[in-house]
């Protein structure tokens, strides 16, 4: 066979602690899998974030659960533990390099971002391999100032000869640090996050 001839596998990363994830996370990575044609999305729960306080952070296997009833409906989501096995702290350019070796070279990655993590990129542990490593698509809300974001953008790709993708996705305002403040207040949930997720947090007595 002619393996130039292939077609190139496209899978898409999301990456987050996802405590908990929502519908916000599910549109944009569906957004985005429809706008670039994606094979699939994968979502990839963080083991122990550089810059999360870890105590403060849900432990993994519930988070891996309900990251897992989200992404049940859909057939093009599958989740990962790839972080979660992880004892040490877990970088993005780490991740995707084991992503590389277990699905080829061949394989094309976008990592799902927030535009608000674009802006602080090069910040990110080797950030400049990392860059050289997937292509990157900022995720904005309708009405974010895309300014900054767009002089960024530039910056990055004068410098690092880098295409960084931007999508405007039609998600809610819905934050995983609103819905943790909401349980802890007694405050509904619903119809911000999956039934399975809310029924998951309900019987777990998460955020409480």
């Amino acid at each position: 066979m002619d393996l130039s001839t292939e077609k190139k596998q496209k899978i898409g990363i999301m990456g987050g602690t996802f405590d908990p994830v929502h519908y916000g996370h599910l549109v944009t990575a569906e957004a985005v899998r429809a706008e670039f044609n994606l094979d699939k999305v994968l979502f990839i729960p963080a083991g122990k974030p550089p810059h999360k306080d870890n105590e403060s952070i849900t432990e993994p296997v519930h988070r891996y659960r309900m990251t897992v009833l989200a992404a049940a409906t859909n057939p093009h989501f599958e989740v990962s533990r790839l972080e979660l096995e992880k004892s040490r702290t877990t970088y993005t350019v780490d991740t995707i390099k084991e992503l590389i070796s277990l699905y080829g070279e061949a394989t094309a990655f976008y990592f799902i971002t927030g535009a608000d993590a674009i802006l602080e990129i090069l910040t990110w542990h080797k950030a400049e391999e990392l860059l050289s490593l997937c292509q990157f698509v900022a995720a904005t809300r309708p009405g974010f100032n895309k300014q900054d974001l767009e002089q960024k953008i530039l910056e990055i790709q004068s410098k690092y000869n880098r295409r960084i993708f931007s999508i405007t996705v039609p998600s809610l305002a819905i934050s995983s640090t609103d819905i943790r403040n909401r349980v802890r207040c007694g405050m509904p949930i619903k119809y911000l996050l999956p039934e399975g997720v809310e029924k998951y947090i309900q019987e777990n007595g998460i955020y409480r």
